[in-house]
């Protein structure tokens, strides 16, 4: 019996030393542990003013300032000038990758310094948008429903400094975005707005004899014409993949092959397919549709059911 204690008293003096260390190891030092997030409220920022100056770099100075502890992150700062259909565009197809809480400061504002409105929109999702009454937040708001919205009247909000008449992104937005993720109280920023602008965006339509639409834009840097015809209504028309599509742009015929992708084509081979946000583009396969054959936005598109090709008189 004394033997056998003996021979297990080495092993539990080295247990007993694991044991000490690992009580002296500091909470949360195990490589496999995750440390909850510390990430402040996110400010997701677009506008018209390009890279070039430094207006860009002024805004998020003045986010800053005011709400240190915010992420800041952009969506572009490259929508075509004045654009605010672009921008509306965007702002409808990056929005739904953000959690509720998101505070969107978007300044496409051809208006700017005239009677039109400074606004906050809060959507039915929980996200806000700081924006001018212009119908940027048009699409996103007939998507995600409306929860309220106020103008942005008081001035404890906005630049502590005289208001430019031509700079509100520095002057009101970017501000007013900040103190929202400071946790200043939404309800304070201004009296209820009733009607919020709308924005009446180009939708094509559908007829016996197929499908009128636009070309709403390109898919820059590439050259790809976007058009405003949903893929869902394009498969309505009977098309198969492999199968060429007559199609008229700017009322000049132009054969196009239907496919999945740009490399269901040899290379410079011109196709029509399905975008990643289910519409229909025409595009060249390592090339610029736009640049090879002077397309630019905008323009109109048909797209005639399958069958003999004829144009709607």
């Amino acid at each position: 019996m004394i033997s056998r204690t003996r021979f297990h008293l080495p092993s539990l003096l080295v247990l007993a030393l694991l044991a000490a260390a690992c009580s002296r190891i500091p909470a949360g030092s195990d490589s496999s542990s995750i440390a909850p997030s510390t990430a402040g409220p996110t400010i997701v920022f677009m506008t018209d003013f390009g890279t070039a100056n430094d207006a860009v770099a002024i805004c998020r100075a003045v986010m800053v300032g005011i709400a240190p502890q915010a992420r800041i992150m952009d969506i572009t700062h490259q929508v075509t000038p004045y654009s605010i259909e672009e921008g509306a565009r965007f702002l409808e197809a990056v929005s739904p990758y953000y959690p509720p809480g998101t505070i969107f400061v978007v300044v496409i504002d051809p208006g700017v310094g005239t009677s039109r409105k400074a606004i906050i929109v809060k959507s039915k999702k929980g996200q806000y948008f700081v924006l001018p009454d212009n119908g940027l937040i048009t699409p996103v708001i007939d998507r995600d429903g409306l929860d309220s919205s106020r103008e942005i009247t008081n001035p404890n909000w906005m630049i502590q400094a005289p208001i430019s008449s031509t700079f509100h992104g520095r002057d009101i937005f970017s501000p007013v975005g900040a103190h929202l993720a400071a946790g200043w109280d939404f309800n304070l920023v201004g009296p209820p707005v009733s009607q919020l602008v709308r924005l009446a965006p180009k939708t094509s339509t559908a007829r016996d004899q197929g499908i009128d639409g636009d070309i709403i834009a390109l898919d820059d840097p590439f050259g790809s014409l976007i058009t405003d015809i949903p893929g869902g209504e394009f498969k309505k028309l009977g098309y198969s993949f492999g199968e060429t599509v007559r199609v008229e742009i700017n009322k000049k015929p132009v054969l196009l092959p239907y496919v999945k992708t740009f490399m269901d084509v040899p290379v410079g081979e011109t196709l029509l397919f399905i975008d990643s946000r289910d519409r229909v583009s025409i595009a060249v396969s390592q090339g610029s549709y736009s640049k090879k054959f002077s397309i630019e936005p905008p323009g109109t598109i048909f797209i005639p059911r399958k069958g003999p090709f004829f144009r709607p008189k």
